[in-house]
């Protein structure tokens, strides 16, 4: 089973923290003066309704819908996690269509040229962009790290075990004090 990240909304105040985190730990100078709305892209979004706020992020679906529709296959699981190649990805979009929790996009970047600026016009690449688990960060995901309400949590096989074993607990409990 993939490992994935989970909101907690009964914890979730809607600061926006785990966003910033989010863009800071994926900028090259990891420098939080450097964000403006240009390069402010998130891989996990905050979603505000009422007096409930919740992140959504990347699944790592096990059959992951948006992997198999990729026609590059710049979309594979490996490491217990959903990756994307890239250098593979075309922009197609057609992961977007793919995902059930709308949590993939396509973004462009701008491309570095060599040579002369004037003989190269500055030119964007199409990426698919999601939740990446922060691979390769010491800390773990940055969301969870910064997050001053302790609402992110990740989710592996021995907690979703835990969690559907409580459920049926009260299932059972709720069960008896009806019969009663």
């Amino acid at each position: 089973m993939n490992r994935f990240i989970m909101a907690d909304p009964q914890k979730c105040i809607g600061c926006r923290t785990c966003e910033i985190a989010c863009v800071v730990a994926h900028s090259q100078n990891q420098d939080v003066s450097a964000l403006d709305a240009a390069n402010f892209t998130p891989r996990l979004h905050l979603l505000k309704g009422g007096n409930v706020s919740t992140v959504v992020l990347c699944r790592q679906c096990d059959d992951a819908p948006c992997a198999s529709v990729c026609p590059n296959g710049a979309i594979s699981q490996s490491d217990g996690m959903v990756k994307v190649a890239q250098e593979r990805c075309i922009g197609c979009k057609a992961c977007v269509m793919a995902c059930p929790y709308g949590v993939m996009e396509v973004i462009t970047r701008p491309v570095a040229h060599q040579g002369n600026a004037l003989m190269f016009p500055a030119a964007e690449k199409a990426e698919a962009h999601k939740c990446d688990l922060c691979t390769g960060r010491t800390n773990g995901p940055a969301c969870m790290e910064f997050c001053p309400t302790d609402a992110l949590h990740c989710i592996d096989q021995q907690l979703l075990q835990k969690m559907n074993a409580e459920k049926r607990r009260r299932a059972a409990l709720s069960t008896l004090s009806l019969a009663m």
